[in-house]
């Protein structure tokens, strides 16, 4: 990609200056902030393409902020990935549970930090639901694949972009299994290594907003559409 802007939130300065030089060195142009309120700031005036959030922040920690960027539609189109030295899974699920779409702990190697960077801006432009028809109408649902927008009869639901992502792809071929394997490589890429319950926390949301009796678990397997 092109002139990829990519703002950094941490409230460690030492931290910044390290994300900042290496992300440059690959020619992103890279924005820092120390904390939520300064990140929200930045994030309005510059538009960046992706926001890196450290989760533990003074003033907005990151869930919220990230709470914060979700609820705006400018930033529907936004990568946002959390940054934290925290490894439990509560604090992963909390980070993909408000819109997150990676989770990358501390401590940082450059080398790896800056691979899953590009490799996240990589597959955000290959996702399931890139080469689909424009609206997908299965029952009382209809997927609007390029407005990104969903509704169930004339409710509009509104979901973060994995989950318009998840249920694009589960949707694309109704009563068709999709192994875990299958959706991974699909919605989050092959190259993103990502959390064990990143597929369970987003089905868990997806059904809380369109019906439990969408999508249907294949125990051992992976998941389907049904309508």
């Amino acid at each position: 990609m092109d002139e990829v802007k990519i703002l950094v939130v941490d409230d460690e300065p030492d931290i910044l200056e390290i994300l900042k030089y290496n992300l440059e060195k690959e020619g992103f142009i890279v924005f820092t902030a120390l904390n939520g309120e300064e990140g929200l700031a930045t994030a309005h005036a510059e538009k960046p393409h992706l926001i890196i959030l450290d989760i533990m922040m003074p003033k907005m920690d990151g869930v919220e902020l990230c709470r914060a960027l979700r609820g705006n539609q400018d930033f529907d189109g936004t990568l946002i990935a959390f940054l934290s030295a925290r490894e439990e899974d509560f604090s992963q699920i909390a980070a993909l549970d408000v819109g997150g779409d990676d989770y990358i702990t501390k401590p940082i190697r450059p080398r790896v930090f800056t691979s899953r960077i590009k490799a996240l801006l990589r597959r955000s432009s290959r996702t399931g639901v890139k080469d689909q028809e424009k609206i997908i109408q299965l029952g009382d649902i209809r997927i609007d694949t390029e407005r990104f927008l969903v509704f169930n009869g004339d409710r509009e639901i509104e979901l973060a972009k994995k989950e318009f992502e998840l249920l694009g792809l589960l949707a694309s071929k109704p009563g068709k299994v999709f192994t875990r394997e299958e959706i991974f490589r699909k919605v989050w890429g092959a190259d993103v290594i990502v959390g064990n319950r990143t597929i369970d926390v987003h089905i868990r949301k997806l059904r809380e907003k369109i019906g439990d009796h969408f999508i249907k678990t294949i125990k051992g397997i992976g998941y389907k559409f049904e309508f």
